[in-house]
């Protein structure tokens, strides 16, 4: 079935599985029995001519959908071969019945794990830890896991890779490294944040009939970002529309030198379709900045108090690319912040604020990357990175607004609002130039649907998809200024 939006943590998904058989009456190896039945489709449409299946098993649940998967695998005239990673006697409970009812099938017998057992095998199944890894993994696991990554063959990892934390997406020590997953009841954060869309492969999804209650407690902590957004929030134009009718933005930055930044950020403004996009930069750059993209309004600033006038006729103001830490960037962003209007702050404009610990505003977009959000929470850019959710609620928590934290799997974050994942987006656009990029692209929305929400959304969605667009031609050399140029794309969606 199709993924859904609502991505939840393990604790929800547990007490999922709680409200399944408590409140619902769904007995827990009805559901284990629907989570083999749905492996096994799976398996058969993802490989369907594998007929030697091997299937790797722990201890817990989900070795119990490990069993139930081997005894229907069995019966659909697949050979199967099961292993045990650890010993069976400490199975307990529906993975306990699982294992009985395998070996009483007759359908196959559990030995214990061996690597070259795998060799043979046309996919090898994991379901050894699933959701239940705390800690690092055990040695005995980690010696599985191992020669799992190691054996050469396709990997099919039921709930979620061994390994793998289901809430941060990071590896335990070690992580099996699956061709692709099915996951269920509900999906669960550590399949989308951090290394989990590398361990997890290609996600598929099947709730086993568990929906989920509208109750406290199972909001979802985040949500995927939908295509159908952009059209939502872009409908077709007004035939008697004019270029005032879709905002105005005015970008600050540019200092001595970085000419290319405010060039990068306004011409993506205008490629989604702001009205009137003007730049404020130093008297250094606007010839440059002019020069290379005439559409755009150059203003030469020289003193921040220049401001004043054009701010009055600002519908947004986004502020940082190339601004750089001068004394004149200083008087800029202050003079900046003292406008109430919407304001989206990037690079240098974020680590002032971080500088000058700046109080919590609800008007303003700050749009990190890992590196800038480390520096506003005081903190190291591996904390922020190894739990990127929490770093996210933190950054809403101190600074207010909507904060935007870019990387591989870009979160955006507001209160009331709750957070969301942009899945699309490719290592080709860690690249210069690329944050200019999206910051125009933000306040290009920005001016035209009045919502900062909505446009932090839409903004990173199609900055998302025009760098996949452009990376279709090659990842490596693809550069920010194609990205801007293939907004257009992507903001014109039916």
């Amino acid at each position: 079935m199709p993924l859904p939006t609502a991505i939840f943590s393990t604790r929800q998904i547990r007490e999922l599985d709680d409200h399944a058989i408590d409140r619902l009456g769904i007995p827990g190896y009805a559901l284990m029995k629907r989570a083999g039945e749905a492996s096994l489709r799976m398996l058969r449409t993802r490989w369907p001519r594998a007929q030697a299946v091997t299937i790797v098993c722990g201890s817990g649940n989900n070795a119990g959908d490990g069993y139930v998967l081997a005894r229907f695998a069995h019966a659909a005239g697949l050979s199967v071969r099961v292993l045990s990673a650890t010993d069976p006697s400490s199975l307990r409970g529906d993975a306990l019945r699982a294992y009985e009812d395998l070996t009483a099938a007759r359908a196959t017998a559990v030995a214990p794990f061996c690597a070259a057992a795998l060799a043979d095998s046309d996919v090898i199944v994991d379901a050894m830890l699933g959701t239940g890894v705390k800690h690092e993994v055990r040695p005995a696991l980690h010696e599985a896991i191992a020669a799992i990554n190691a054996c050469g063959k396709p990997v099919f990892a039921l709930d979620v890779p061994s390994g793998l934390c289901a809430d941060t997406g990071f590896p335990r020590g070690i992580a099996v490294r699956a061709d692709c997953t099915i996951t269920f009841v509900g999906l669960k954060s550590g399949l989308f944040l951090g290394d989990g869309p590398e361990y997890c492969g290609t996600l598929f999804f099947d709730d086993l009939e568990v929906p989920v209650p509208a109750a406290p407690g199972f909001e979802p902590v985040l949500t995927r970002l939908l295509e159908n957004e952009i059209s939502q929030a872009l409908p077709g134009r007004a035939r008697a529309a004019h270029k005032g009718s879709f905002g105005r933005v005015l970008i600050i930055g540019s200092g001595p030198g970085m000419p290319g930044a405010c060039r990068l950020a306004g011409e993506a403004a205008l490629r989604v379709g702001a009205g009137l996009v003007s730049v404020a930069v130093a008297p250094e750059s606007a010839v440059a900045v002019a020069g290379g993209r005439p559409e755009l309004i150059v203003h030469s600033l020289r003193d921040p108090a220049e401001l004043d006038e054009w701010l009055e006729r600002t519908d947004v103001v986004a502020i940082g690319p190339g601004l750089g830490k001068s004394s004149w960037a200083q008087r800029t962003l202050a003079r900046v912040l003292e406008w109430r209007g919407a304001t989206i702050l990037d690079a240098d404009a974020l680590n002032l604020v971080a500088d000058a610990d700046s109080p919590a505003r609800d008007n303003w977009i700050l749009t990190p990357h890992p590196g800038e959000a480390a520096r506003l929470l005081q903190t190291s850019t591996e904390s922020v990175q190894s739990d990127r959710l929490a770093a996210l609620r933190e950054l809403v928590g101190r600074y207010g607004g909507i904060s935007v934290l870019k990387g591989a799997g870009t979160l955006i974050g507001a209160k009331g609002y709750g957070a969301a994942i942009c899945e699309r987006g490719n290592p080709g656009m860690a690249a210069p130039g690329m944050g200019d990029v999206l910051t125009g692209a933000i306040a290009g929305v920005l001016g035209q649907v009045g919502d900062p929400w909505v446009a932090a959304r839409v903004g990173v969605l199609a900055h998302a998809m025009a760098g996949d667009a452009e990376a279709r031609h090659g990842e490596r050399g693809l550069l920010a200024s194609e990205v801007a140029r293939e907004l257009r794309t992507w903001v014109n969606l039916k």
